[in-house]
C-alpha cells in the first residue's frame, strides 16, 4: 500500500467484503439427486397405452362448392383490389369446379398432449420474523404429493408453491451475518481518489477545485459510509430459506399439413376455418385407421408415439386430444375471352387465391 493510499483512511475489518449474491454450493443441502431439478412423476401416474390398440374414424364427406357460390366469392375477392375490374367474375363461363379434399388437425392434423411438470429448488427471502413453517411440524412431503387446482385443460399455466415443512432461517451468506458489506468502490474506507488531481491535491500548480486540494473526494456509492446495506438479506442479517414447488401445465402441440396442391400456398390455410368431423380425446389416444388418407394414419401413429416417449419419462400425461379437420379447398376453372384461368376457394369463410386474373384495369 503506498501513502496515497493511506491518504484515503482505514476501513472497519468487522464489515466484510460483499459475498455471492447465491448461497454457494455446499451452503445448503441438495433438494434433488444429480444436477437436474426435475421430478419425474411416480409409475402411478403415467398411464400405459393398451398395445394393438387403434381409433376408428367416420366416414369423410367431401364438401362441395356451387358456381353460385364460386362466383359471389371471386367477387368479393375482386372488390378488394382496386385494380381488378369485377366484369370477368361476372361473365366468367366455368368449365369445372374440381373439389380438394384437405384434410387437417388445425393444419390438417393436430396432436395435442396437455402434461403437467414438477421441479424444484431452493428459494430465499430475508427474515424478519415471519412464520417458520419446518421440519418441528413434520416432514416434507413428495413433490407429486402436494395438491395444485388444475388450470382450464389444455391451457399454459406455471404456478409456484412453497413445500411444506422445508423452512428454516439461516445466516445471510453475502453479509455472514452483518447485515452490511463493504463498499467495493471505495474498499470500505469512504473516500476515494479524487480523478482530477489523481490524489495530489494540485492541477497545473494550482488547488485542485474538484477536492478542494484534499487529494480525495467523499464515495458517491455509499455517501461516504464506507459500508452498504447487504442487498440480500435488506440489513436482516438472516435469511429464511424454504424448497419452492414450480409446477408448470403446458399444451404440447404437433401439426402436420400434407401438401399435395402445388398452385396453392399451404400458408393459406392458417387463415381460415374448417370442419372438425373428428375429435379423439382421452387420458391417451390411439393412432388413427381407416382414414382415406393413408399418410395421416401413418403420422397420427408417429406422432402419437413420439408424444408419449418425449413427454411420459418426465412429465404426467393429463390428457390427450386428436383432431381432423376438413378444409373445403374447390379448384374453379373458367373461361373469359376465349382464355381459361382458374382460381381457388378455400376454408368455410369461402376465401379466394387467385395467381392470375384476367384484368388489371379499374373500370369497373
Amino acid at each position: 500500500m503506498n501513502g496515497q493510499d493511506e491518504d484515503l483512511g482505514s476501513f472497519d475489518p468487522n464489515i466484510p467484503e460483499e459475498g455471492p449474491s447465491a448461497p454457494p454450493p455446499g451452503f445448503l443441502d441438495d433438494v434433488h439427486e444429480g444436477d437436474h431439478p426435475l421430478y419425474p412423476p411416480p409409475p402411478a401416474y403415467v398411464p400405459q397405452p393398451e398395445l394393438n390398440k387403434n381409433t376408428l374414424v367416420p366416414e369423410v364427406k367431401v364438401p362441395t362448392v356451387s358456381e353460385d357460390v364460386a362466383r359471389e366469392a371471386l367477387l368479393k375477392f375482386v372488390e378488394s383490389k382496386w385494380r381488378y375490374s369485377s366484369k370477368p367474375a361476372r361473365d366468367m363461363v366455368f368449365k369445372q369446379l374440381k373439389p380438394i379434399t384437405v384434410y387437417r388437425v388445425r393444419a390438417q392434423y393436430r396432436l395435442e398432449t396437455y402434461t403437467e411438470t414438477r421441479t424444484s429448488a431452493w428459494e430465499f427471502e430475508p427474515f424478519t420474523g415471519q412464520a417458520v413453517d419446518g421440519p418441528q411440524y413434520g416432514a416434507s412431503p413428495p413433490p407429486w404429493d402436494i395438491p395444485l387446482m388444475l388450470p382450464q385443460r389444455y391451457s399454459d399455466r406455471v404456478e409456484k408453491a412453497r413445500v411444506p415443512h422445508s423452512s428454516f432461517v439461516k445466516m445471510c451468506h453475502k453479509c455472514n451475518g452483518c447485515g452490511r458489506t463493504r463498499c467495493v468502490g471505495c474498499h470500505g474506507r469512504g473516500q476515494r481518489r479524487c480523478p482530477f488531481c489523481h490524489g495530489h491535491g494540485r492541477s497545473r500548480n494550482k488547488r485542485c477545485n474538484s477536492c478542494n486540494g484534499r487529494g480525495r473526494k467523499r464515495c458517491i456509492s455509499c455517501h461516504g459510509m464506507g459500508y452498504k446495506t447487504c442487498s440480500v438479506c435488506q440489513g436482516s442479517q438472516n435469511m429464511l430459506h424454504s424448497i419452492q414447488l414450480t409446477v408448470t401445465w403446458k399444451n404440447n402441440i404437433s401439426n402436420f399439413i400434407p401438401d399435395r396442391q402445388p398452385d396453392f400456398p399451404d400458408k393459406n390455410f392458417e387463415n381460415v376455418s374448417g370442419d372438425p368431423f373428428f375429435i379423439d380425446e382421452s387420458n391417451l389416444v390411439y393412432p388413427i385407421q381407416g382414414f382415406p388418407d393413408q399418410e395421416i394414419c401413418d403420422v397420427s401413429t408417429k406422432m402419437i408415439n413420439g408424444h408419449y416417449g418425449r413427454f411420459s419419462s418426465t412429465s404426467r400425461i393429463l390428457q390427450q386430444r386428436q383432431t381432423i379437420e376438413l378444409v373445403p379447398l374447390t379448384h374453379a376453372i373458367y373461361t373469359y375471352s376465349g382464355k381459361d384461368f382458374s382460381f381457388f376457394v378455400y376454408g368455410v369463410e369461402n376465401q379466394v387465391f387467385a395467381a392470375k386474373y384476367p384484368s388489371a384495369c379499374s373500370i369497373l
